[in-house]
């Protein structure tokens, strides 16, 4: 949303056009750095004998959040605006394709429904040829394949990388 004001005693050309949706971001990077500076502040200290402790990580992206926002905000006042995109295969006259982000809205869905029953190895797969075909492939054998091995991939990433149980479903025990 911008709106046009006319600056009294400037030597520009033309009015001058405030981006409040800047702002508007601005204030949300600052709402939610000093969000997670605050919750920081609650993390129990950790063990004495850890040279960074567990609190110095958020400390640092609520910093960085909070700089970011004043910095946009700083940006948006001297009159700096995103250009909009002037892309080649973007046509900004059309519309939006509701029937794309309902039938991608349709496979994520399906894929939380039927993740604690397949396991994620199966619905992951799913889950990228289906994406990919909603998106315009048609190589449904080839997007099966590479979101088979994407969804077992991440599975043992989690699973056994980082211990972190992911379900299995009817695959428990062949995993």
């Amino acid at each position: 949303m911008t709106t046009t004001t006319n600056e009294p005693g400037t030597a520009t050309e033309g009015p001058r056009i405030v981006d409040r949706a800047q702002y508007g971001l601005a204030a949300f990077l600052v709402a939610v750095g000093g969000y997670v500076v605050y919750d920081a502040t609650t993390i129990p200290a950790g063990f004495a004998d850890q040279p960074v402790q567990p609190y110095a990580f958020p400390y640092v992206v609520g910093a960085a959040l909070l700089v970011l926002g004043v910095l946009l905000a700083v940006a948006t006042a001297r009159g700096d605006r995103p250009e909009a995109e002037d892309g080649e295969d973007v046509d900004l006259s059309a519309g939006s394709d509701w029937r794309t982000v309902a039938l991608l809205v349709v496979v994520f869905a399906a894929n939380v429904l039927l993740i604690g029953w397949l396991g994620w190895a199966i619905t992951g797969a799913l889950l990228f040829a289906g994406a990919a075909g909603v998106l315009g492939s048609r190589t449904h054998v080839k997007d099966l394949a590479i979101g088979a091995a994407l969804s077992v991939g991440t599975w043992y990433g989690f699973y056994v990388g980082l211990g972190i149980p992911i379900p299995a479903g009817i695959l428990d025990g062949i995993l």
